[in-house]
């Protein structure tokens, strides 16, 4: 492989056709100058100079090295500029969330975006211990969870939480412990912990999601709602989800006399350095993670 910094030398002595002004140039002394070339040629088993007492032409080996090596010297000046810049709107981003809080950012991002168009982003929802895997295979850059991680390999901070809220169709405009039990519970993948956390700080009655009759289950987030509007039960989780559902008036957010929220963490690998772009949405996410304060609004 050929040295980088002799075929400079090599190069910037062509350039100028002079010893003395390659080695003013380079800050050099001129015995240095011609130290590199020599080590050039042994380097590549040929001549590049014929030399005339103090001045040189080139062999057909020099012209053939000094014509791509301006190229080769051009593409890694190119490269150590763009390491060195490291452009905070510019390049990709992956992150990954919890669908709730998803549901709240992804928009967000996009209006980021529009503002900053070099930057994309790849959103992927997911559960925790995805997300948690992802980030220690760097198969994210960024995740978003609720729980705090164990794996050493990841930085996990709070930045900020989303409310738990209990809701109905509109026509449930009061609800006691019996009238949910009459109600029926709507499930999701994360139902039986959000209700632990909500209802066991509001009914000193709980004991577990599994006291109520399951009238309905979903795994896709969009939909859990839509039993709930119909009257068919009632459901636990995170407000954004309330906030995304289309048919907003046909839900009732009911006040309790606990409020309940659940933590949201932002993870990223411990090793390595972080681009600017990340640190960039770093700083975005923590700035939007929390709702408007008209949360419980519906």
């Amino acid at each position: 492989m050929i040295n980088p910094i002799w075929l400079r030398t090599f190069c910037t002595l062509v350039e100028t056709g002079h010893f003395t002004q390659t080695a003013d140039k380079l800050f050099m002394t001129q015995s240095g100058v011609s130290q590199h070339v020599k080590k050039l040629e042994q380097q590549l088993g040929c001549e590049l100079l014929i030399r005339e007492g103090k001045r040189f032409s080139l062999t057909s080996a020099g012209k053939q090295v000094f014509s791509q090596g301006q190229d080769i010297l051009s593409s890694l000046n190119a490269l150590s500029q763009g390491v060195q810049q490291d452009p905070p709107f510019v390049g990709a981003i992956s992150l990954a969330s919890p669908g709730s809080i998803g549901l709240h950012l992804y928009p967000k991002l996009l209006d980021f975006q529009q503002l900053h168009p070099d930057l994309s982003f790849a959103h992927t929802f997911a559960p925790n211990r995805s997300i948690e895997q992802g980030v220690a295979k760097r198969s994210f850059d960024l995740g978003i969870v609720t729980q705090l991680s164990g794996l050493d390999e990841l930085v996990t901070q709070k930045i900020g939480s989303e409310p738990l809220v209990l809701v109905t169709s509109h026509d449930q405009q009061e609800l006691d412990w019996q009238g949910l039990l009459k109600l029926g519970f709507i499930a999701h993948p994360d139902g039986h912990h959000h209700s632990q956390l909500l209802l066991s700080a509001n009914f000193g009655e709980f004991e577990s999601s599994a006291q109520f009759v399951q009238r309905g289950f979903s795994n896709q987030i969009s939909l859990i709602l839509e039993p709930v509007s119909r009257g068919l039960g009632f459901t636990v989780l995170p407000i954004n989800v309330v906030h995304s559902f289309s048919r907003r008036d046909l839900l009732k957010v009911h006040t309790l006399a606990t409020p309940v929220s659940e933590p949201l963490y932002l993870c990223y690998h411990r090793r390595g350095l972080l681009p600017r772009r990340v640190k960039t949405m770093i700083d975005f996410i923590t700035a939007n993670i929390n709702p408007d304060d008209h949360q419980h609004e519906v």
